[in-house]
């Protein structure tokens, strides 16, 4: 009697990984056949458009540092080193 009812487990046991692997299989394929082709056309689109907002980031940033060039005369960066021997020189 405990035999038949272990033989019965693996009976149901096999059954059931049977069904698994079959509706792993459909699962597979779905994927394959229409998540990857979504995933990669709207992939390549969302690259697109973030170049696009990327191009747009850029010519900001260029728009930025000529008006800024414009505005302000070139003095090259700020001297933060304190006065030098040259600042002892007597002005005429």
């Amino acid at each position: 009697m405990a035999n038949d009812g272990a033989g019965r487990w693996e009976r149901q046991a096999r059954d059931a990984a049977a069904r698994v692997e079959e509706d792993l299989r459909r699962v597979v394929a779905y994927i394959n056949d229409a998540v990857v082709p979504e995933i990669r056309a709207n992939g390549s689109k969302a690259l697109r458009i973030a170049a696009e907002e990327l191009q747009k980031l850029a010519e900001r940033m260029d728009d930025h540092r000529r008006s800024a060039a414009h505005a302000e005369p070139s003095q090259g960066p700020p001297d933060h080193r304190g006065p030098g021997p040259e600042d002892d020189r007597k002005q005429p």
